[in-house]
This record gives C-alpha cells, structure tokens and sequence, in this order.
C-alpha cells in the first residue's frame, strides 16, 4: 500500500497547501423540551475534509475527490493528516497522471 499527501493551490497566496485537523468536530444537540448537555468530538473523514476546502482552494474539491476515487481512498492519517491510499505502484502513478491532466499543477500528490 502507498500513502501520499494531497497538495491542493491555495487560492488566495497560490502555494501548496493540505488540509488537516486542528481539533475534532464537537457535535451536540439541541431540544424544544429540555436541555441537552451531551456532546461528541468527531474527526472529519477523508472526503469531508477535502469538501471542507472548497473556496479556499483553485480546484473543484468534488472533481477532485472523484478522480482520486478512481485509484484509492481519501483518509485521514492518525487523526490529523489527509493522505491518500493507493494498492501498487502503478495506481500511484496513474492517479498522479490524471490529477496531473485533470487540474494542471493545481493538485498533486507527495508519497510519504
């Protein structure tokens, strides 16, 4: 298995940037009856957190996802960083090759 880190243009000082989780998303609730003082820490998914960079990013993050879909998985590493796992060498190269003619320079991949 090959992990990589995807690299998206910023899209306001246009460099590489990546995202990851600062902290975990508290979820809680809130009811018409009563109080709710429950609450969940919940990390984003691979996918979720590449949605959460759209507008900040060059590229359409759905067509990104798609493409990147196509050879592996979106995932969240050790519960901060967004890497992508590909089977073998040849998916590796494959998807770097598309991202490569889908956005230009606009998103790559950096194995780890």
């Amino acid at each position: 298995m090959i992990r990589a880190k995807l690299w998206f243009t910023c899209a306001a000082m246009h460099d590489p940037v990546t995202p990851v989780i600062m902290k975990p998303a508290v979820i809680g609730w809130e009811a018409k009856r009563r109080e709710v003082d429950l609450t969940i820490e919940r990390a984003f998914k691979g996918e979720e957190l590449v949605l959460r960079m759209k507008g900040w990013v060059t590229t359409d993050v759905k067509q990104v996802i798609q493409v990147v879909k196509k050879f592996g998985l979106l995932k969240v590493l050790d519960e901060r960083d967004l890497v992508v796992e590909v089977e073998s060498e040849e998916a590796y190269e494959k998807l770097q090759e598309e991202l490569a003619a889908h956005f230009g320079d606009q998103v790559s991949v950096e194995r780890l």
